[in-house]
C-alpha cells in the first residue's frame, strides 16, 4: 500500500486551506478600507462642542500608505503623508477668518482654535498657537537647504506645517500650516 493518494489529498488540502486563509484576510482589509467619502462623512459629523471636548492625548491614529491614499485626494495625501507644500495665497484658509476650529484633515485631531489665528502676509494660514499643547508634535526638518521646525499632527504624525519663532505677541511663534491639512468645524450660531 504506497501513500502517495494520501499525500496528494493532503496537499491538496493545505493548499485550499491556504487559498481561503489569504482570501479571507484580502476581503477583511478591503471590507475596513475607508474612502474618501467616508472620511468626509466622519470629519463633517465632528461637531465643534466635540472639538472643543477632544483632549484625549493618548488616541493615536496608524493606517498603511495604501490607507491613507484611499481616504485622501492626492494633493491632501502629498502634503499630510509626503510633507508637501501647497502654493501661497491660492489655498482655503490663507484669508478665512470665521470662528471655529481646525482639525488634523487626516484624522479629525483638534489642532488650533481660529482665536489664534493671525494675518502673517506669507499667503499661508497662521496661528500663534495649537489649541493644546499637546495636539502638535515637532521634528527637524532640514530640506531645501536650510533647517527648520516641521509641525506634525500628534495624533496621527502627518505633516501638517512648520513652527517660526517670528510670530506675534503672547508666544512670538507662527504656526505656517497648509490648508489642505486642515479641516475647519465652524461654531455654531447660537453658541456664545
Amino acid at each position: 500500500m504506497t501513500l502517495a493518494p494520501f499525500r496528494h489529498v493532503a496537499l491538496q488540502f493545505i493548499c485550499l486551506y491556504a487559498l481561503l486563509i489569504v482570501t479571507a484576510c484580502n476581503s477583511n482589509s478591503q471590507q475596513s478600507m475607508t474612502t474618501q467619502e467616508e472620511h468626509t462623512e466622519f470629519l463633517e459629523s465632528i461637531t465643534y462642542q466635540e472639538a472643543l471636548n477632544d483632549t484625549d492625548n493618548t488616541k493615536t491614529v496608524e493606517h498603511s500608505q495604501e490607507e491613507w491614499k484611499n481616504m485622501l485626494s492626492s494633493g491632501e495625501f502629498r502634503i499630510l503623508r509626503n510633507k508637501g507644500t501647497e502654493i501661497p495665497y491660492v489655498n482655503e484658509y490663507d484669508g478665512f477668518y470665521e470662528e471655529g476650529v481646525y482639525l488634523c484633515r487626516a484624522c479629525g485631531n483638534p489642532l488650533f482654535h481660529s482665536e489664534a489665528k493671525y494675518n502673517s502676509r506669507t499667503g499661508w494660514p497662521s496661528f500663534w498657537e495649537p489649541i493644546r499643547e499637546e495636539a502638535v508634535g515637532e521634528k527637524e526638518d532640514n530640506s531645501l537647504f536650510m533647517t527648520r521646525t516641521e509641525t506634525v499632527c500628534a495624533r496621527c504624525g502627518s505633516h501638517i506645517g512648520h513652527v517660526f519663532d517670528d510670530g506675534p505677541d503672547p508666544t512670538g511663534l507662527r504656526y505656517c500650516m497648509n490648508s489642505k491639512a486642515l479641516y475647519f468645524v465652524p461654531k455654531p450660531d447660537d453658541e456664545s
